[in-house]
């Protein structure tokens, strides 16, 4: 089999650790898709295409060469579509909600200064989501104008501030196989050697510390209904390899993210389940045509074509 890593970091230990399991009997090549200006078949360049491409990037240039390898038959995880849907926070949020999963309240405006005064702390997000993009907390309305002078022309969603412990579950889903850790949150006050936090600030959360360094939540502390949570987000969004972000609510956990492809790193046998989706997809053959998410007739997991 010869199998594509569509990235600009082949050597993400995710990546890397998939590459060595399946370098002793198949062909793995890496094609950065996100610099340039050459088109996809001149990206390409000539011969037959991989027997399946693993789409690691999230760039308009890497989603056109999704979409060009798709409409040519060679299946791609995840498929362009539902990569595309994933960059669009009020999409996301309109589709769970749809859904019926417990996706965190979520508004939208153009800009920052749409947005009125909070009236206490709300989280602030670019609406579509890509590296070093708006993440925040605004706990008033000095705030919020420092911000809209930072990002004048940034379109935005908003969702509630929920009062959390400082470190955020972040649940990974690998062809069905569910995995999960702890990560201080970026909205949390940094934390010094003896474990205090500091002072809340503007885009900080003030609160003790309660995980003890984030440990203590591997897969098999995971409660089930997080587990089928992770799993039905899968289901929903059409993706193969995702991660899930999750705050405790004050009935339930509440999602507040959704990414196609993360970085997952130092979970074990996470490698192990992408090196086994990669080799099954090519070995199906050319999936039926993607779907976009939340359409009637739901794309098929990768598992199952």
């Amino acid at each position: 089999m010869r199998i594509c890593l569509l990235t600009p970091d082949p050597g993400h230990p995710l990546l890397a650790a998939t590459a060595a399991l399946l370098a002793a009997d198949h062909r793995v090549e890496a094609l950065d898709p996100t610099t340039g200006d050459a088109p996809p078949a001149e990206l390409l360049g000539p011969g037959p295409l991989a027997d399946v491409y693993l789409l690691k990037a999230r760039t308009p240039r890497a989603l056109a060469l999704a979409r060009y390898l798709e409409e040519r038959g060679a299946p791609v995880v995840n498929s362009a579509a539902a990569t595309a849907f994933c960059q669009d926070r009020t999409a996301m949020a309109e589709l769970a909600h749809r859904a019926g999963l417990p996706f965190a309240a979520t508004r939208t405006a153009a800009t920052l200064a749409d947005l009125p005064d909070p009236d206490g702390p709300i989280v602030v997000k670019s609406r579509h989501s890509r590296r070093h993009d708006l993440v925040a907390r605004v706990d008033d309305a000095a705030a919020l104008r420092a911000l809209a002078a930072e990002w004048p022309d940034e379109p935005v969603i908003t969702q509630p501030f929920l009062a959390n412990s400082g470190w955020d579950q972040k649940l990974w889903v690998v062809d069905g196989q569910v995995f999960c850790a702890r990560r201080r949150s970026e909205l949390a006050d940094p934390v010094d050697a003896a474990g205090q936090v500091g002072p809340s600030g503007a885009s900080g959360w003030a609160g003790p510390v309660v995980d003890g360094g984030g440990r203590g939540f591997g897969p098999a502390d995971l409660p089930a209904d997080r587990a089928r949570l992770a799993l039905r987000v899968g289901e929903v969004f059409a993706l193969d390899v995702y991660g899930v972000d999750l705050l405790d609510g004050p009935a339930e956990p509440v999602i507040v993210d959704v990414n196609a492809f993360p970085g997952i790193r130092g979970q074990a046998g996470a490698p192990e389940a992408l090196a086994a989706l990669a080799l099954r997809t090519a070995r199906r053959g050319t999936p039926a045509p993607p779907r976009l998410p939340g359409q009637r007739e739901a794309r098929p997991r990768a598992a199952d074509r």
